[in-house]
């Protein structure tokens, strides 16, 4: 077997624990997310680092939900400075200034994606988001989050704050392939197997939508014909 199969043999594997291991929390997360909708409010994503972008999948995309905003907060990302997201996600009072911004409030629920769930903003975002009212899910690795210390100062870790808890399955550190003749892990799983969550979630809420009744808004591809008016007034009623 060479090194393309195993390696994909690997992912397989790892995705369909990942996926089929979260069910019952994934239909939980659904409903949490439902009611949220139902009753007129939003459901917000955040991650920082490499985690940002499982927040920027679920947003405005082909098959996205339109009620979905995500918090895409640059400074957070991995565009400007290699190490900048790195540095700041470790400052208090930060999420908090992000939650107010996009006006969180008791009717939402926040998913906020955190391999380790270590850092200040993550916990603060949780924090501070059941302070407001929110519902919170989470999105770590149990395995590396139940390893380390919280570096907040109120000893917690993302997952000890959410409602319900998806867990990507990620072995401490992440990385977690062995090239032979390499003496460190490669191919992170928490990216792949949280877009796939994110995903399976997404779909598991426009079923829980339908199946209650409601309609829900979902964009179509732009890059097929007609698609643009549709998408414009989705844009014009729930991107705000």
């Amino acid at each position: 077997m060479n090194i393309i199969q195993t390696y994909g043999e690997f992912l397989m594997e790892h995705l369909k624990e990942a996926v089929l291991n979260q069910q019952e929390n994934i239909l939980q997360a659904a409903q949490i997310v439902k009611k949220s909708i139902l009753a007129g409010g939003r459901f917000y994503v955040f991650g920082s680092g490499h985690s940002h972008m499982i927040a920027e999948e679920l947003y405005n995309r082909a098959g996205g939900l339109a009620l979905i905003k995500a918090i895409l907060e640059p400074s957070l990302m991995l565009h400007e400075e290699p190490n900048k997201s790195t540095y700041l996600e470790r400052l208090e009072g930060y999420a908090e200034v992000l939650l107010k911004l996009k006006e969180v409030g008791n009717q939402d629920t926040v998913m906020i994606v955190s391999n380790s769930g270590r850092n200040p903003v993550v916990v603060e975002m949780a924090i501070k988001a059941r302070e407001m009212g929110a519902a919170v899910i989470a999105m770590t690795s149990m395995s590396h989050s139940s390893q380390v210390t919280s570096r907040h100062q109120s000893g917690k870790k993302l997952y000890e704050l959410a409602d319900v808890i998806l867990d990507n399955g990620a072995e401490k550190g992440d990385a977690a392939f062995r090239v032979n003749g390499l003496e460190t892990p490669t191919g992170p799983t928490s990216s792949f197997a949280g877009i796939a969550l994110a995903q399976t979630l997404l779909v598991t809420i426009l079923n829980e939508l339908v199946e209650a009744g409601f309609e829900p808004p979902v964009f179509k591809s732009s890059n097929l014909d007609g698609a643009d008016q549709y998408n414009d007034q989705l844009f014009k009623t729930y991107v705000k």
